[in-house]
């Protein structure tokens, strides 16, 4: 097993990745609680291998972090890479959301995630992206995931994220995907 150090302090996150990665050979732990790094890239991709990067030479050890937010294209991809500094809680943020689209006839919109791992130098290893299209829908429905989920509509489903049980939306979500495609490349990431 090679460690792999998850560049967040959530417990909820390490779980979900030791879930997507639970098939690989990483044992995965969270990053020291007094390493913080700031999000200062203007891109998904830029941010994930920041956390990456950094955790990974602070660390001295594989680093795995992730970048993710909605961009909705009536907003001109807003919130973006801002979505959870959109507001200061998730009712407020959809609240906000869904004021600003209040005259919008076109709410469609997509989740996106990009996961980076990098190498204990803190070179970038592999990254990869997965979006979810979809759209905005009037108010909340559903009572599962969080954030923007509740709003976030996937016609093909009929479901909003919110509305699906957890297999269903890691098989479609923005997340899955990103690490549906990790996996494929993952094996070749130590060779």
């Amino acid at each position: 097993m090679t460690l792999l150090v998850v560049a967040t302090g959530n417990p909820g996150k390490l779980r979900e990745m030791q879930a997507y990665l639970a098939d690989s050979d990483w044992e995965l732990t969270l990053k020291p609680p007094e390493l913080e790094i700031e999000e200062t890239g203007d891109t998904f991709a830029a941010n994930a291998c920041l956390k990456a990067s950094q955790t990974a030479i602070a660390t001295n050890n594989w680093a795995i972090a992730d970048d993710s937010g909605l961009e909705v294209d009536a907003l001109n991809g807003a919130p973006g890479v801002y979505s959870a500094r959109y507001a200061n809680s998730d009712t407020e943020r959809i609240t906000r959301l869904l004021e600003e689209l209040a005259d919008q006839q076109i709410r469609t919109a997509q989740f996106v995630c990009v996961v980076a791992i990098a190498r204990p130098d803190g070179t970038i290893a592999l990254q990869s992206e997965g979006i979810c299209r979809g759209e905005i829908i009037d108010a909340p429905r559903g009572n599962g995931g969080f954030g923007y989920d509740p709003v976030f509509y996937v016609p093909e489903k009929k479901l909003t994220f919110a509305e699906m049980n957890p297999e269903m939306k890691r098989s479609i979500s923005h997340r899955g995907k990103a690490f549906a495609d990790l996996l494929q490349k993952i094996k070749e990431v130590r060779s």
